[in-house]
């Protein structure tokens, strides 16, 4: 039976988040039950981009400071990092603040800018994975997840979280290799498999709703989440915002490859009610996983949504540009005139939203075509 815990948290008052981490952790045998004192153990937020912690792109620092705490009076060694999508990890973390409340409690950064290959015989599609050097020195994992929306795989949770132990421009190279949805959804769940956080603890306070995972807009959610299994806690999350679980391709392979479970008669809830928790109205894409089918490239511009630039808010940045993973550019500078918005190829585009997911500008959203809306309204 997998435990998931829930802790009402209506703030970021550090007071206010200690408590409710170190109520959560309790209600589940407190750190000792997943730790040995001793142990070097990495804190891995989310760390995006270098958005202040007010936009909610990233974990914010009062739960990453509370978690850090608790478990270092628990006399475990911490270590922490993430690789960004976009910026270096010291920028990304200072500007974030999660370096400053590292620093507050003395924890250093490991190395997220350098990999080395690790074998995964056990991965269901992926048998290799560049694996940062600071994951691989340290003894455990615990996941900091942030609760919001992804234009890919619908919700950005505890097992995308992992993506970020990647380092660097690898992470686009997934995306290319890659680009079929339940593909990359496998590859997240094998990466899970292989890293096997111990722990999980998502800040949902502040969550993000929309055009995600960096140009939503913030929603309180006044909620912790902590469980040991991903599956069953990004399930939960898909019951508070009316989603079903089964219709997130992460989730239905997790389950399948034995990371988890999302079946509600098989997770155990913990601490405050749910019901305190549900909004039916939270604004993620509700609908069939037409993107994950295998679709004849003549029907791609018909059937799966397609990133487009809101021209009127376009700062013409280059953010898009640089970011797209694919060669040559899906979006590029019409002749290299950068006093208009880019241009989409869309023959070449393979649907990885990495611009629109780190648009600094939330310029850039993804359209639905009309013939897919209706689709999504029928029960497939």
């Amino acid at each position: 039976m997998a435990q998931v815990v829930l802790i009402r948290c209506t703030s970021y008052e550090y007071a206010e988040v200690k408590e409710a981490v170190a109520r959560g952790l309790d209600l589940i045998g407190g750190p000792l039950a997943f730790f040995k004192p001793g142990e070097s153990i990495l804190l891995k937020p989310n760390l995006l981009t270098g958005d202040p912690p007010e936009k909610c792109v990233t974990t914010h620092p009062a739960v990453f400071k509370a978690v850090g705490e608790i478990l270092q009076k628990a006399g475990i060694k911490l270590c922490y990092g993430d690789s960004p999508g976009f910026g270096s990890p010291e920028s990304v973390a200072r500007k974030t603040g999660i370096a400053m409340a590292a620093a507050e409690l003395h924890i250093e950064m490991a190395d997220f800018r350098n990999g080395e290959a690790v074998f995964f015989e056990a991965g269901v599609q992926n048998k290799k994975f560049i694996i940062a050097k600071g994951v691989k020195a340290s003894n455990g994992i615990v996941s900091l997840p942030k609760l919001k929306t992804h234009a890919l795989t619908r919700m950005t949770g505890s097992i995308k979280n992992q993506f970020g132990c990647i380092p660097g421009v690898l992470k686009g190279e997934y995306h290319v290799k890659l680009p079929e949805l339940n593909n990359f959804a496998q590859m997240l769940v094998d990466l899970n498999s292989l890293l096997k956080p111990r722990l999980y603890v998502m800040d949902g306070i502040m969550a993000m709703e929309g055009n995600g995972p960096r140009g939503g807009k913030p929603r309180p959610m006044n909620v912790i989440l902590i469980s040991s299994d991903p599956v069953a806690l990004d399930a939960t999350v898909c019951r508070m915002i009316g989603v079903m679980p089964e219709t997130v391709a992460t989730l239905e392979l997790g389950m399948k490859s034995g990371l988890g479970t999302y079946l509600q008669k098989d997770i155990e809830l913990l601490g405050d009610d749910i019901n305190r928790f549900m909004l039916s109205d939270f604004d993620i894409k509700k609908g069939s996983n037409i993107i994950s089918w295998k679709i004849p490239g003549l029907l791609t511009n018909q059937l799966v949504p397609k990133p487009v630039i809101n021209e009127k808010g376009c700062l013409r940045c280059g953010v898009c540009v640089n970011v797209c993973p694919v060669i040559p550019k899906v979006l590029d500078w019409d002749n290299k005139d950068t006093n208009k918005p880019p241009i989409y190829d869309y023959s070449r585009c393979i649907r990885c939203y990495c611009c629109q997911e780190l648009c600094p500008e939330s310029t850039i959203v993804v359209n639905v075509p009309l013939f897919r809306k209706v689709l999504d309204k029928i029960k497939l």
